[in-house]
């Protein structure tokens, strides 16, 4: 029977390679590529949202009149209600960004938090 056959072998393969490893290798990779994917999701979603939301369409269109109403009352109301429609759609935005800014520094600041959490508990429970 060869040693790399042997069931104790890969036992001990097993718990230092995999579970020790990945213990080891989950912060770099929660700084590191973690960090990168969730920083392309928060891109996305913000672009996303902003197709979404069509603001750059109604910046084109402000001085459009709506319905074909090309008297001075049609352009007045028209412009205004457009106005308002981007001032809203870009507050809209605007939160959403802040939202995603807070996820993406919640990500980032999540294990430290716990590593704290779970030093204070031992020290509380130990000590």
């Amino acid at each position: 029977m060869k040693a790399r056959d042997n069931i104790a072998t890969s036992t001990l393969k097993f718990i230092l390679v995999d579970l020790i490893g990945d213990v080891l290798y989950w912060p770099l990779w929660w700084y590191s590529k973690g960090l990168a994917q969730a920083g392309r999701f928060c891109i996305q979603s913000f672009q996303e949202e902003s197709e979404r939301l069509a603001i750059h369409v109604w910046l084109k269109n402000i001085f459009t009149p709506m319905f074909g109403q090309y008297d001075w009352e049609g352009r007045i109301i028209s412009f205004f209600m457009r106005l308002i429609q981007l001032i809203v759609r870009s507050i809209l935005l605007l939160l959403w960004a802040l939202f995603l800014s807070v996820l993406v520094l919640t990500w980032t600041l999540l294990p430290v938090y716990i590593s704290y959490q779970v030093f204070d508990n031992f020290l509380w429970f130990f000590g």
